[in-house]
């Protein structure tokens, strides 16, 4: 019995002794990965890489991002708060501060309501032009950007200067002699002065060849057309999922440049029925300013706040994609 007792002891004293032993040992393990790592950031701050599973941390990048992501944010933080005010308190108010008077529902319905509803009639402009316009243009660029990307054709290499030589022109440098030709077809004032430019993306265009180049294998492609699966059959059911992203990606950027375009309706359309929001919202801020016209800067800025939020609703649905879209290329294989 006394030697069972013994025995017992000694066992524990041992296990007491290999934990002891284990928990030094990573301690000892910690430390040198800690030291490796350290050596790392210093080996890549010198020739100027960082490991993504392993970064520096710098408390001057955190500090420039923070004041970039106010700087950023500021504009919008202003709007939403000012878009809570009736008239009053938005020219005797802090312009940070409440008023007092929480009234966006209020300037909401006073927006939709405002000049008979016209308000409702340039959003659902906006969304006439984006839809055919800017789907128009993601569906030609994907559809050329794959061309390009997969078929071979003399006069490839030109349409590529071409491409990059458009990219390179301002859309506002256009728009004079766009609204001339337009003028001698008699289109001017109509929504097709606005739809017509909006289907060519030049950007949209380069970026879907890009992205068809690496992200559709050609021998993919070729196994689908051994099968007896025709060009069309061919893009639409084993190219096409995988430009998702690049297709998303496109989608909002020309989505973006349409629903922001401001200079090219102000001098194609004079008929305030067909204004976009950006050139609708410009007529109200105008009439606001006007000597002896009724001042409406609350509705101005709730109606800019209305016109941000489909945006922000599309990137933040669409983020994951979009984000690979971007990285699409990068790595080479």
């Amino acid at each position: 019995m006394i030697e069972a007792t013994t025995e017992t002891i000694s066992d524990k004293r041992s296990l007491k002794e290999q934990e002891k032993a284990a928990k030094k040992a990573e301690r000892q393990r910690q430390k040198r990965v800690a030291k490796d790592e350290a050596a790392e950031r210093k080996r890549a701050a010198k020739i100027g890489f960082s490991n993504p599973s392993n970064p520096r941390r710098s408390t001057t990048l955190t500090i420039l991002t923070g004041i970039f992501a106010i700087y950023c944010l500021f504009p919008l933080v202003w709007l939403m708060i000012n878009a809570t005010k009736i008239q009053s308190d938005f020219v005797s108010t802090f312009g940070l501060g409440f008023g007092h008077t929480f009234a966006l529902w209020d300037n909401i319905v006073a927006t939709f309501t405002y000049q008979g509803g016209i308000f409702t009639r340039w959003f659902l402009n906006t969304l006439l032009y984006v839809v055919v316009g800017a789907g128009g243009a993601t569906l030609l660029a994907i559809m050329g950007g794959y061309a390009l990307a997969k078929f071979r054709f003399p006069g490839r290499k030109a349409v590529f200067a071409i491409i990059i030589g458009s990219i390179s022109v301002p859309g506002i440098a256009l728009a004079v002699p766009q609204f001339l030709l337009f003028a001698k077809i008699g289109i001017t004032d109509t929504p097709w002065a606005m739809i017509i430019p909006s289907l060519i993306s030049p950007f949209g265009l380069y970026l879907m060849w890009i992205f068809s180049e690496q992200a559709v294998p050609t021998e993919l492609l070729e196994a689908a057309r051994v099968d007896g699966a025709g060009e069309m059959r061919t893009f639409f059911t084993v190219a096409l999922p995988l430009l998702a992203p690049g297709i998303v990606t496109t989608a909002l950027f020309t989505i973006v440049a349409t629903w922001n375009n401001y200079f090219l309706p102000l001098i194609m359309l004079k008929d305030s029925t067909w204004y976009p929001l950006t050139i609708g919202l410009n007529q109200w801020n105008k009439q606001a300013n006007t000597a002896g016209a009724q001042p409406i800067q609350n509705l101005v800025l709730t109606g800019s706040l209305l016109t941000i939020i489909p945006l922000i609703i599309a990137f933040l649905l669409l983020q994951k994609y979009w984000q690979s879209g971007l990285a699409a290329g990068a790595v080479k294989e």
